[in-house]
């Protein structure tokens, strides 16, 4: 997976080696990827966070893009995912402060370090959350069926369930058909991909929305609203802002293309973000 122009790629750990990249100077931005995407896929390719100052570290969370799979035994759950962004952090960041980001399951990989390590960060970034409470069986039907599918019938075959199942708006079925398959085409090891499919969302980051409101850390939210992104459901993300004390809720116009889609525009609402912490 090449790296992008000005990057300096790393490997971190030892089992699992999580594999990522560095670029740019300045206050340190960490961002953790969702279930079946790789490190590419929070920012898509912009580097305005970088030209805005910053540091970012992306990485490939375990049995995702080219890190390796999870050991025998130790699975693909929020525990695991927080240990190994510590690990990551060790190995780029250091010590000081920093900016913590991520979507959908890095948001919440994001919390469950937030929850466990407050103290080391200077705001949060959640992108896209959807974990509310333990998931009930039609929920985990789905997801179920997402690994058996990509285990039958490979990339194709996840294609096709996430056209019929998702039931996204014809006005977005194209655009969204064509990220699955671009992004699943970029893992190594994608039978550690059903593997995580299974087991992270029977997982719990943290046990239920009170719990948010024990974390004074500042944080942006950032919501899609559901024609075009039905999988992050807007309801969701607004529930996250209200229930962190230090919260602001962000989203794209309605009608227009999901603010998450954006590696542009996130990136400088990230960067503006930013900005105000070092202000305040």
């Amino acid at each position: 997976m090449p790296a992008g122009e000005g990057a300096a790629r790393f490997a971190a750990g030892t089992d699992p080696v999580l594999r990522g990249e560095a670029a740019g100077e300045g206050t340190p931005v960490v961002l953790c990827h969702g279930l079946t995407a790789t490190r590419g896929s929070v920012l898509h390719g912009s580097r305005a966070l970088e030209r805005a100052g910053h540091r970012v570290v992306t990485y490939d969370a375990r049995g995702h893009g080219g890190s390796d799979p999870a050991p025998a035994g130790r699975g693909y759950g929020y525990p695991q995912l927080v240990d190994d962004l510590e690990t990551v952090l060790a190995a780029t960041v250091g010590g000081g402060r920093f900016l913590l980001g991520g979507h959908s399951m890095g948001a919440h990989t994001a919390l469950g370090y937030a929850l466990r390590r407050p103290e080391r960060l200077a705001g949060l970034v959640l992108v896209g959350p959807t974990f509310v409470a333990p998931l009930g069986a039609e929920s985990l039907a789905y997801w179920d069926g997402l690994a058996e599918a990509l285990e039958r019938g490979g990339v194709d075959g996840f294609v096709a369930y996430v056209d019929r199942e998702q039931r996204t708006d014809p006005a977005w079925r194209d655009s969204v058909l064509r990220f699955t398959r671009e992004r699943m085409l970029r893992h190594r090891h994608p039978e550690a991909i059903v593997a995580a499919l299974r087991e992270v969302p029977r997982s719990r980051p943290f046990d239920g929305l009170e719990d948010l409101a024990s974390i004074e850390v500042p944080a942006l939210v950032v919501a899609s609203h559901d024609d075009a992104d039905p999988g992050h459901p807007y309801a969701v993300a607004a529930a996250y802002a209200e229930r962190l004390p230090r919260a602001e809720l962000a989203s794209e116009p309605e009608g227009q293309s999901p603010l998450a889609w954006q590696g542009g525009r996130l990136s400088r609402a990230i960067a503006a973000f930013a900005a105000g912490l070092e202000d305040s």
